[in-house]
């Protein structure tokens, strides 16, 4: 599992790579979060706004979701990733009412609580959602894309 997560908007997959080495600091604006696994949580949310759901998805169909969020920079020795979020799933977050964000944060911490229990980020992960929303319209708007840079 992955312990430092930031969700950041970049204007291009080679800004977001630059990022690799020390992560997106103060240079882009970003939300943090720990204890998640990034690529699961991106593909979870994907599928939500894909397939509209109240409920956490199983972990067979979670792992089965395709496309699956891809690499900008591929995670080497050091445990560092750079992950770009589908162009779609920025979209779907910078359009999504409040209600769909409520409702996906509830999906989630269920899904993440059933799988890690006591283990579970302490963050808020309804104000982690919402933040990287508002990081999406950002992007919508300067014409950038959302990523992760997680070690």
């Amino acid at each position: 599992m992955a312990h430092d997560i930031l969700f950041f908007l970049a204007a291009d997959d080679e800004a977001a790579a630059g990022t690799r080495l020390r992560g997106p600091g103060a240079t882009f604006e970003s939300v943090s979060c720990r204890f998640i696994d990034p690529d699961t949580a991106i593909a979870e949310w994907d599928m939500y706004f894909e397939e509209p759901s109240a409920e956490a998805p199983s972990s067979e169909r979670l792992y089965a979701w395709r496309p699956w969020p891809e690499w900008v920079v591929p995670p080497l020795n050091d445990g560092v990733e750079v992950i770009a979020l589908p162009k779609r799933l920025t979209l779907a977050l910078a359009d999504a009412s409040p209600t769909e964000l409520e409702e996906l944060a509830d999906c989630w911490t269920a899904r993440l609580r059933s799988e890690d229990g006591d283990e579970m980020t302490d963050d808020d992960l309804r104000a982690v959602l919402q933040g990287i929303a508002r990081l999406a319209v950002s992007a919508v708007h300067a014409g950038g894309s959302l990523y992760s840079w997680n070690f």
